[in-house]
């Protein structure tokens, strides 16, 4: 829409938030403006912004941290190892993945080169960068009005959350805010993928699915 296409690149997510919660905007609109984001510096070493995806609305939201780098890529939420975990949890839990909404606090790949200088190593976003990205997510979860919303690792419970929500403690224990009816925080996928040994993964998912079939017997 003309507002977005005439607002200054460091400014468009707070415009696109204030759009999105007056109702005077939609998913593709705000997708589109976002391409164009300059909030903070990790569009100039990503491929491109990778947005949220499924359906608007959705009764089911699940919000991650950032695209890694096989998203990156692609420009599609968890299409690598750890959207592979997360297809394996939420089939487990009952949960058909193209019912929710996915996507992600940041919607920049931060990355470092390997020592080799072959491979492209996650980065964790600082506070400044989520501050930064934060509008985004907001707005989609204005447009996607979830009746559960899920955060998925530390990043995105404390963007969407606060500090005081921690996941190691806190996950698959309903927390109040005003983002959706229910929200719940759990453990990031790839919090699997790095786990020391076979058993330490597969109790990890177990939790994670356990905090799963919670939000699917909401959904039912």
């Amino acid at each position: 829409m003309d507002v977005l296409r005439d607002t200054p690149p460091e400014v468009l997510p707070a415009t696109a938030l204030t759009l999105a919660t007056a109702g005077d905007t939609t998913l593709p609109e705000v997708r589109d403006a976002a391409d164009g984001c300059r909030a903070c510096d990790l569009w100039a070493r990503a491929t491109q912004t990778v947005f949220g995806a499924g359906p608007v609305p959705a009764r089911l939201m699940l919000v991650g941290e950032q695209p890694g780098d096989q998203e990156d890529v692609v420009g599609e939420p968890f299409v690598g190892p750890a959207g592979r975990v997360l297809d394996e949890a939420l089939e487990a839990a009952g949960i058909d993945r193209e019912q929710a909404f996915v996507t992600n606090v940041v919607k920049h790949f931060k990355w470092k080169p390997s020592p080799g200088g072959k491979r492209r190593l996650h980065e964790t976003p600082n506070r400044r960068e989520v501050g930064a990205c934060l509008p985004w997510v907001e707005s989609e979860v204005r447009l996607v009005r979830p009746e559960v919303l899920v955060t998925m690792g530390a990043t995105a419970a404390a963007g969407l959350l606060g500090p005081s929500v921690k996941v190691t403690r806190d996950h698959g224990t309903p927390v109040a805010s005003e983002l959706a009816p229910l929200v719940v925080p759990t453990i990031h996928p790839s919090a699997i993928l790095r786990a020391r040994d076979r058993p330490s993964r597969e109790a990890m998912l177990a939790g994670f699915v356990d905090d799963l079939r919670q939000v699917a017997a909401r959904l039912r």
